[in-house]
């Protein structure tokens, strides 16, 4: 036994050095691992300097696309557009940080809305423009190799008929100054995408509530809990415009701000004398609040549903139940049949065997002691499923009783 131990030190040895040395290997892998991520994260930063490109398709004052997709210096852009560093690094921050939503667009919750004395810089939807008195920049999408079409589509149908609004000639323009032309193409877009969207959502919560109507399936109860969360979704992003147009009313400064062509000429309006884009702005408010009302209606449909589906189960789960008991009520009166006829069966000397009436007699009281204690169980059963309403009477009986002797 002792040379066998000595022999077996050794090995112990050399085992724990080859697992020390694969913990090192694996610590050593893993610091290199970390150090590559953050290498490249650094790497990544540092890719975007102060004079990083900013892609965009500008207007002129007739409406006609001066430059589309160009790719202006951000410095170059802020000297030719007047724009201060930290506004147009909220546009790129915006631009760059957002959200897949519905079709493939890229959106933004949070909406951005800035008044300055020269620009009004916008952010609503998949929408980024800065709107000046005689010209308007769009931003264009940072478009990768994984854009999808329909975003490519959706984009330059907005560019093209936002093309068309700009122009004086537009029935819609109406003597409006360029502003307010480009801001009301641009809620145009916004309004006409939500109510989109709404219009799908509405159809595909309406076809589901159908379909349970028909049959309750755990498949059609996750897709609904599914599309509840997303209409939960929609309507936070709709809430924050309506909250941004109502804030936006509800300040006299900002609305007049809006007019930018009369302060380039130098005319400041009174504090209430902004009728023209009071009435535009809350005309698209108004929009965008109806919206808001079918979504929170569609909400509390679906909301209702879950609950009669609930209560659907629940009878069902309680029908279930009454099966079970009525079952074990059949065999426990059955129980008793039986155990008279093992008491009849038994090897024992009793006065039935010498009877000739004794396996009738045996056969009745079982079918008789069966029938009695399946329509005693049943009774009881049956008040079991009526305690808790008679009960809550009779609480009440008793409770209106005593207010009335006091």
């Amino acid at each position: 036994m002792l040379l066998r131990n000595l022999s077996l030190k050794p090995r112990l040895q050399s085992f724990n050095s080859c697992c020390v040395q694969l913990s090192l290997l694996r610590f050593k892998q893993q610091n290199a691992f970390n150090d590559r991520v953050l290498a490249n994260t650094l790497r990544s930063s540092k890719s975007q300097p102060d004079n990083e490109y900013v892609r965009c398709t500008t207007y002129d004052k007739d409406g006609n696309i001066v430059f589309f997709g160009k790719s202006f210096k951000k410095l170059e852009f802020m000297r030719k557009y007047d724009v201060a560093p930290r506004d147009l690094r909220k546009m790129i921050r915006s631009h760059t940080n957002h959200a897949p939503g519905v079709g493939g667009i890229h959106v933004d919750f949070v909406p951005l809305f800035l008044t300055r004395n020269n620009c009004i810089m916008l952010n609503l939807l998949n929408i980024r423009a800065l709107i000046k008195c005689d010209s308007l920049v769009v931003f264009d999408y940072s478009l990768s190799s994984s854009a999808r079409l329909r975003e490519l589509y959706s984009h330059n149908s907005f560019l093209t008929d936002l093309s068309t609004r700009l122009k004086s000639t537009h029935p819609e323009a109406a003597l409006l100054p360029y502003e307010f032309r480009a801001l009301e193409a641009i809620l145009v877009d916004v309004t006409s995408n939500l109510a989109t969207e709404m219009n799908v959502h509405q159809t595909v919560v309406q076809n589901i509530l159908a379909s349970l109507e028909v049959s309750i399936e755990r498949s059609k109860l996750r897709y609904l809990l599914i599309q509840l969360k997303k209409l939960g979704q929609f309507h936070q992003k709709v809430k924050l415009i309506n909250d941004l147009l109502h804030d936006l009313l509800n300040s006299d400064e900002e609305l007049n701000e809006l007019y930018l062509t009369e302060i380039k000429q130098g005319l400041y309006r009174q504090s209430y004398n902004h009728q023209e884009v009071e009435l535009l702005l809350e005309s698209y408010y108004a929009t965008i609040d109806e919206i808001i009302q079918t979504v929170e209606n569609l909400t509390s449909q679906i909301k209702t549903s879950e609950e009669l589906i609930r209560f659907v189960l629940d009878a069902n789960r309680n029908e279930l139940m009454l099966l079970g008991l009525k079952f074990s009520i059949g065999l426990l009166s059955m129980g008793i049949t039986m155990y008279i006829a093992a008491l009849y069966g038994m090897n024992l000397e009793n006065f039935i065997e010498e009877s000739d009436g004794g396996f009738e007699f045996i056969v009745v009281l079982g079918s008789i002691s069966l029938l009695l204690l399946f329509i005693f169980c049943a009774k009881q059963l049956n008040k079991l499923q009526k305690v808790t309403m008679s009960g809550t009477n009779k609480r009440l009986a008793i409770k209106n009783g005593l207010r009335e002797d006091h």
